[in-house]
């Protein structure tokens, strides 16, 4: 149950953050060009808070008889996964004379384009703000992407690329760290040619290339793994018997271990490995084993008994992961400072926009599956694991969500704002406003595909769920 209160909690952060930015762009831009708003939502369906905070005052002074000035709504509802600005608008309700300045269907069509894309452009501003920050922190941003063992019948391998080499370009763009290396292979998906590696070799200054093939690369995978769809493995240090992790409700936890205790024996037999200490466990589901750790210098014995992982995985496991201790000369970290952060963010959320239109126009063409769209359970469960792998993962994974909300509201789709965009646009060369029954239509067709992507996100994570 803990664990289902944390992932709805961490949807639920999510999806109020850029939402939030989201309509606040759509407010303020509003507000500046002097239209009303009667509603500002967090959330759709039944309201369950709601307050007036302010009432906006006539564009001339009122009298006694005159009616009053409707106020703004702010309101939070209960399906926590979207939300609104409503303006005042009358075509939709009687406005009198004295408020249809401040309605938003009599301002010009480029300030209501400019309403229409401050939600998106705000998304995009969160994205440099959440980046900014985290390379302002600059500490410990990834390791160092050199390769471990690799199979001899790997594409990887059967290019050339060998142990030990140090991956330093990717299709000539900079790879200074592991992550670097998996976004530069993400942008080449559903595609047909060679990827590009350049690597240095251990303890040489020179340079090689390598050309690996690819063939409608992951066109086909619902979860892309590039790293392993070619054969390239991280050469990570030998990891020590010591905990560095453990699961709310593993056996692990139960039997009394913590972070930090070092697995001296088990059942007598000296452990020097975590991989030594996984065997064990791995080999004796269901079985009471006597641990002898070390907590901070002292000895103690636990009994501990790793749990079935299932009936057709006979196999123990316990919850628990060890502590990784990277050599110094891995561990990449970047300094920047504010002015040079300000611009890199700017840098990085330009080139995920173009990923994220890249990846919409793969998935129209067919060239990567559609499998890879997410819904609202994904999205909670990536959420949460970043939430519990730091402040800085959960940020990034907001700039990255943000991005792709700010992108997909841009796409021409009635009922997006991309699609109101193209409606005033067309109207500016018209010179008058689409008919209304042309726009009720669109708005129908607009319905009809958003409901068909979301029943397809939702499908998407029901089966990864059950997968």
């Amino acid at each position: 149950m803990s664990e289902f209160i944390q992932f709805v909690f961490a949807l639920i952060v999510t999806f109020s953050i850029i939402v939030t930015v989201h309509e606040l762009g759509h407010y303020m831009a509003a507000r500046f060009f002097g239209v009303h708003v009667l509603r500002f939502s967090l959330g759709f369906g039944a309201p369950f808070y709601s307050k007036s905070l302010r009432k906006a005052k006539p564009p001339i002074p009122s009298t006694q008889n005159e009616p009053e000035f409707p106020p703004t709504e702010f309101v939070l509802s209960a399906i926590p996964l979207g939300g609104y600005v409503k303006f005042l608008d009358d075509r939709e309700q009687k406005v009198p004379s004295e408020f249809s300045s401040t309605c938003f269907n009599h301002k010009g069509p480029w300030q209501r384009i400019a309403i229409a894309a401050a939600g998106p452009i705000a998304n995009f501003l969160l994205a440099i703000i959440c980046y900014w920050s985290i390379f302002i922190a600059g500490e410990g941003v990834g390791y160092s992407p050199v390769l471990g063992g690799i199979d001899s019948e790997s594409i990887a391998a059967k290019s050339g690329l060998k142990q030990n080499q140090e991956i330093v370009r990717v299709d000539y763009n900079e790879t200074r760290t592991w992550r670097d290396v998996r976004i530069q292979l993400l942008k080449r998906m559903g595609e047909t040619g060679e990827i590009v590696f350049t690597v240095r070799e251990k303890d040489n200054i020179a340079l090689s290339q390598y050309r690996v093939p690819i063939s409608n690369f992951l066109s086909k995978s619902d979860d892309p793994n590039p790293i392993s769809a070619l054969g390239l493995i991280l050469s990570t240090p030998t990891q020590s018997a010591k905990i560095g992790g453990l699961s709310d409700d593993g056996r692990a936890k139960a039997s009394g271990l913590r972070i930090g205790d070092q697995i001296r024996k088990v059942d007598k037999e000296p452990i020097h490995k975590w991989q030594q200490f996984v065997s064990i466990i791995q080999a004796n589901p269901e079985t009471s084993l006597s641990l002898e750790i070390d907590r901070n210098g002292i000895s103690k014995t636990l009994i501990l008994v790793p749990k079935l992982k299932s009936e057709d995985m006979p196999i123990g496991f316990i919850g628990a992961s060890p502590i990784i201790e990277w050599p110094q000369e891995r561990l990449v970290s970047r300094k920047y400072s504010m002015g040079e952060a300000f611009l890199k963010a700017i840098e990085q959320t330009l080139a995920f926009i173009n990923f994220t239109l890249n990846s919409l126009r793969k998935m129209l063409q067919g060239d990567i599956s559609v499998k890879n769209l997410s819904g609202p359970l994904h999205v909670g469960e990536i959420a949460n694991d970043t939430l519990e792998a730091g402040v800085l993962s959960f940020i990034s994974f907001i700039a990255l969500l943000s991005i792709s909300l700010g992108v997909i509201n841009l796409l021409p789709i009635p009922m997006l704002d991309g699609g109101h965009i193209c409606y005033y646009i067309i109207e500016v060369f018209r010179g008058k406003p689409l008919p209304d029954n042309v726009q009720n239509f669109a708005a129908q067709i607009g319905i009809f595909i958003l409901l068909g992507i979301m029943m397809l996100a939702m499908y998407n994570d029901i089966q990864r769920f059950l997968g």
